[in-house]
């Protein structure tokens, strides 16, 4: 019995974790904030996960400061082992998905409906621009959460192979990629299972950024890497139980309603 419970312990403290994922990383954001954030997580050795945009055409996002330094501060990221994650490619939305993407999201997409074609020449530029930027990208995230198989198809052609969204409480395989799930709207610690945040740094102030910080210092030796991620083992049948359970009930909501 000791052992039983030994083992589920163990079990528990290495399936759960949280995964910091910012979005919205572009030459034009709320700089004051990131910095904030940077020396916050050097201090705790957090080693998060940004999604950079290549392209960003974005009206809203371009009223925030230019920082001319941009690609090169992405690259002192990734050399402190920072994950530098592929954010979509202008941030610009033309399509409705009329909540037939794959996970149900709903609204506009930069990705969904886009021919094959085009949403393969739109992830091969953007990954070209990384490399002429010497910097090394193996995942991916699309704006407002909107895929269509097509654009599961051309990443998996361009060589991604990790999406870092969708459901559950533990990572998981489908159509031969890797999803990390992102569940919620807000920074929340489950007792059990791994998930990424989604953090808009653009729409903080100073209230939320002290917020942020306590929830940090409280639950940082919980935040993992997404290498720690990578190095755990293939769902197990219950893992997958609990995530179709996950899957099926937020798309039915979703499809009812769109939640935040």
């Amino acid at each position: 019995k000791l052992n039983m419970f030994s083992d589920l312990k163990n079990y528990i403290k290495k399936n759960t974790g949280l995964l910091i994922r910012l979005d919205d990383i572009s030459e034009n954001m709320e700089w004051k904030y990131m910095d904030k954030c940077e020396i916050l997580f050097d201090k705790l050795n957090i080693k998060p996960l940004l999604g950079v945009i290549p392209f960003n055409k974005d009206p809203e996002l371009l009223n925030y400061p230019r920082n001319q330094n941009f690609w090169n501060r992405v690259k002192s990221w990734q050399r402190k082992g920072w994950e530098i994650t592929m954010h979509g490619y202008s941030h610009l939305y033309d399509h409705q998905t009329k909540k037939k993407d794959i996970f149900n999201y709903g609204g506009e997409s930069e990705f969904y409906g886009v021919s094959y074609e085009n949403q393969k020449k739109k992830i091969d530029h953007g990954l070209e621009k990384f490399k002429e930027k010497d910097i090394s990208v193996r995942s991916f995230f699309a704006p407002n959460h909107t895929y269509d198989l097509n654009t599961l198809k051309a990443l998996k052609s361009s060589g991604i192979k990790i999406v870092i969204d969708g459901y559950g409480l533990f990572p998981y395989r489908k159509y031969d990629l890797l999803f990390v799930p992102q569940l919620f709207y807000r920074e929340i610690i489950l007792p059990f299972g791994i998930q990424s945040t989604q953090i808009h740094l653009n729409y903080w102030d100073d209230k939320y950024f002290l917020k942020f910080e306590k929830f940090i210092n409280k639950y940082y030796k919980k935040i993992i890497e997404l290498d720690y991620i990578l190095s755990l083992k293939e769902s197990n049948f219950f893992e997958k139980t609990i995530n179709l359970s996950v899957e099926k009930t937020l798309k039915t909501l979703r499809v009812i309603k769109r939640i935040y």
